[in-house]
Order: structure tokens, then C-alpha cells, then sequence
């Protein structure tokens, strides 16, 4: 344990009006992934929290849009350790005017706003344990906070600066949020979301049936074969979740399309899963359709490690001498810790403030578990020198 984590864990002990309070304006931000100048917004929020603490943040772009911003507490004795990377979302599932709607309120025990949970407490905690580390000298290594605009829609413009961070890290915490009975995430599914568009022909649905070519039909017949390729058994899920298409009720319907999700436990089974897919939407069940289809969003899956299991017990351990008690559990939902699991870092997940119901009106996070969970991860940096 390094000589500041007393410093560190007493502060942060200190801050839980504080944590609150940032908390509070990162909520009423609205910030829906393809809401860029939202989420842009709540960089700057963080931006103005780091500067009084010395922190300089940069700012990274993907294609001319800013979709992630990174601060990073230098090793005090210039240290050749791998960085250790806080990691976490800026956007959330909620579309513009909900924090209007729903600004975030204290009720008894639990705070209540959009992404309240999911995962804004989790970036505060992060913005909080940087804070610390950067007033009390550092620590054995590299403390890096990364800070994403589109975790939400698979990561799709953010994934690459992950990847970036990940190659050179050696740990990371991502501050999803705790679950509801205090667990860490040490293990989940990998996805894939997929756009499916079909073409046909369009004719007058009376007058020239023969003359039409349904793209609609062509789908219907896709989606059972695609139905077909789930296998529970080896967790391996595949989930039609839109479908449009159609130019009128008396017109042959000349374009489909469909949104699907696909879920995995290992990168063999993404391989298998795409092949047989790619087979299906090459298929004309409907003679003279056409089809084509595109990866749009993508999470590797998040694999448990013997590196990964050591980790998940320092933090129980550090969350154990706090009073509080973490579980592990496997989750089939995804998150960028698949990213940085998959290129070999020793990762946890969920290590954010305990919360539940993400992604509805009635999300809510644990206010009393914001300063341990905070407490637990820099006791557990601390740790990792050991």
C-alpha cells in the first residue's frame, strides 16, 4: 500500500456533498449518445472539476467530433508500471429533455435522475478518486481517467480510443454501476449489432402484384432463419430488435430492414455466428431481393482471467475493510470492458456506486455507497504495488 492512501481514502471520506453535488449537474445534463453537444457538455463539466486539482484534460476526436476527453495523474517516481486506467461512459439511453423532465432528486437512501446510475455516478467517483490521487502525490503508476460519448450504441466512434488506451494499460476499473446487491461484474457476453437492409421492387399491389418483388416477404423469411441460429445452451443469442420497411399499404414494399443483436460468449463463437449469418443474408428466400448488411456497434467479450480474479479479490478485500461486501457475477449485457479485456488488460467491471433500473424512468443509485466504492478502488490501486 502506498504512503498517501490514508490521505486519500480520508478525503474522499470528506467529499460525499461534494460527489453529490457533481453528481447532480452531470444528471441534469442531457447527454443521449447521438446527442454530441450534450455529451460535450458534460466533458466541460468534468474539465471545470479537474482544473482547481492541477489536472490537464485532453481532449481526442473521431472524425472532427469530440467523443472522449482523458486526464492523467502522473507516477511520482516516474514509474515504468503500465498505467491503470478509470474508465467510464458520458451518454446515456434518454432522449433530450428528460433531465428537464426528471431532474436529479434525492430521495431517502437513493438519488433518481437520468443515467443517474448508468453510469454518471460511476464518472464522478472516477473524476473523484483522480482528484485524490492528483492532491496527495500519485501513486506507484500511471493513474489515467478516460472519460466516452457513445458506450450506449456499442462504442461505434469511441471504441478506437479505448483500444488506444488499453494497448498501453496494464489495469482498468470500469465504473459501471455496482449491481442492486453490491456485486462486480468479472465476466460478460460479448455483442455485435447488425443492420440488415433488403431490396426489392415496388408495384401497384392490385393492379401489378406479379410485377412486384417483396422485400418485406424477403425479411419475414430471413428473421426465421436468423431466429434459428440461437442456442442457449452455449449462451449464443440472436435478437431481431427493429424492422421497417414498406413504401404504402398497395405497394409491393421495394426496401426492408431490420436492426439485430447478437450475443456471445467467446470471439470463436463471433466467428461461427457471422459466417452463419452472412450465409442467411446472401440467401434470396424471395427470388429477385437483394440484401446486404453492416456491423454498426460492437463489445468483445469481457473474459475471467486468473489476473482478473486476483483483481476482483483485492477490491472485495479493500471493499470488505469499509464494511460493505462485493460479490462477482457474469453478465450477459455488454460494456466497453470486453474492449479492454479482449486486448489483455486485467480489468473489473461494475466497480461504480451501487444503483438499479438503468434505462428507466426509475434508476436510481445507492447514495451510501458512493465514498466506499470510491474508497475500495483507490485502496485497491494502492494494493496493486504489492
Amino acid at each position: 500500500m502506498t504512503d498517501n492512501t490514508q490521505q486519500i481514502t480520508d478525503w474522499l471520506a470528506s467529499q460525499h456533498d461534494n460527489m453529490l453535488g457533481l453528481l447532480a449537474d452531470l444528471v441534469n445534463i442531457d447527454s443521449n449518445s447521438y446527442d454530441k453537444p450534450g455529451v460535450i457538455n458534460v466533458f466541460k463539466r468534468l474539465e471545470t472539476f479537474f482544473k482547481p486539482f492541477g489536472l490537464q484534460v485532453a481532449w481526442h476526436e473521431h472524425e472532427g467530433v469530440s467523443n472522449a476527453i482523458s486526464v492523467e495523474v502522473a507516477s511520482p517516481q516516474a514509474s515504468s508500471n503500465k498505467p491503470i486506467l478509470l474508465m467510464g461512459h458520458c451518454d446515456t439511453v434518454f432522449p433530450a429533455g428528460e433531465a428537464q423532465n426528471r431532474p436529479f432528486t434525492i430521495k431517502g437512501e437513493r438519488a433518481y435522475g437520468p443515467g443517474v446510475a448508468d453510469m454518471k455516478a460511476g464518472i464522478a467517483m472516477n473524476a473523484f478518486i483522480l482528484a485524490a490521487y492528483a492532491k496527495f502525490g500519485g501513486t506507484h503508476s500511471p493513474l489515467i481517467g478516460l472519460f466516452t460519448n457513445d458506450e450506449e450504441i456499442g462504442s461505434p466512434t469511441s471504441r478506437g480510443v479505448i483500444e488506444t488506451f488499453a494497448k498501453k494499460a496494464g489495469t482498468v476499473f470500469n465504473a459501471e454501476p455496482g449491481r442492486p446487491n453490491g456485486d462486480v461484474v468479472t465476466g460478460r457476453k460479448g455483442g455485435i449489432f447488425l443492420e440488415l437492409n433488403i431490396y426489392g421492387k415496388a408495384a401497384h399491389s392490385g393492379a401489378n402484384f406479379s410485377d412486384g418483388i417483396s422485400a418485406i416477404n424477403e425479411l419475414a423469411l430471413k428473421i426465421t432463419e436468423l431466429n434459428k441460429l440461437t442456442d442457449l445452451e452455449k449462451g449464443v443469442t440472436v435478437n431481431v430488435g427493429l424492422i421497417s420497411g414498406g413504401q404504402s399499404v398497395n405497394t409491393t414494399a421495394p426496401h426492408a430492414s431490420a436492426g439485430v443483436d447478437l450475443r456471445i460468449f467467446t470471439l470463436d463463437d463471433r466467428e461461427k455466428l457471422l459466417e452463419a449469418v452472412s450465409g442467411i443474408v446472401e440467401t434470396s428466400y424471395v427470388p429477385g431481393t437483394r440484401s446486404d448488411w453492416k456491423i454498426i456497434g460492437e463489445f468483445s467479450p469481457f473474459v475471467t482471467t486468473p489476473a482478473s480474479a486476483q483483481l476482483y479479490a483485492l477490491y472485495r478485500d479493500a471493499l470488505q475493510t469499509l464494511g460493505h461486501t462485493a460479490g462477482e457475477q457474469f453478465s450477459g449485457g455488454c460494456a466497453d470492458s470486453g474492449i479492454t479485456s479482449s486486448l489483455g488488460c486485467t480489468t473489473l467491471c461494475a466497480t461504480g456506486p451501487v444503483g438499479g433500473k438503468p434505462h428507466t424512468p426509475d434508476e436510481y443509485m445507492e447514495i451510501d455507497t458512493f465514498v466506499p466504492r470510491a474508497q475500495a478502488v483507490a485502496i485497491t490501486i494502492s494494493n496493486l504495488d504489492s
